[in-house]
């Protein structure tokens, strides 16, 4: 046994993971989930893609191995759905990027604050730890 994970089993210790409020921590579990949603986004690398993507996006959805749970989630741009979907918000940039969002704004998104109050919270330093630490525990 791992010495670093003392008594627990590797699934135990992953299972911890999902215990931090407001993160979602890439796993090789989320990355198998995935991987359609961070094939597509990584597609949009390729500016014909970009264009045909633009032109029509559900018919360009259609092209992929994408639920449809994914595909609704990509439409309507929810980014917290597509992280629990198994994206990976580095491969996400590619569509924030392609909707003309810099990291940041589209970030933003992902919480409960406009653009300029995170950007102001991101200034001073970001989230306080205090109290958000664990689900179980009520933060």
């Amino acid at each position: 046994m791992n010495s670093a994970l003392g008594h627990q089993s590797i699934h135990e210790y992953l299972a911890e993971f999902d215990d931090i409020p407001g993160t979602r921590v890439f796993t090789a579990a989320r990355a198998r989930k995935g991987y359609w949603i961070n094939q597509f986004a990584m597609s949009l690398m390729k500016p014909e893609n970009r264009e045909r993507f633009k032109a029509d996006e559900r018919a360009y959805l259609n092209d992929w191995k994408l639920s449809e749970e994914a595909k609704e989630a990509l439409l309507s741009r929810d980014f917290n759905r597509l992280l629990d979907l198994g994206g990976n918000v580095y491969f996400l940039a590619k569509l924030f990027s392609t909707d003309g969002l810099s990291f940041a704004e589209a970030v933003s998104t992902m919480t409960d604050m406009t653009f300029p109050e995170y950007r102001e919270m991101m200034n001073n330093g970001g989230r306080s730890p205090e109290g958000l630490r664990s689900i179980k525990g009520k933060y």
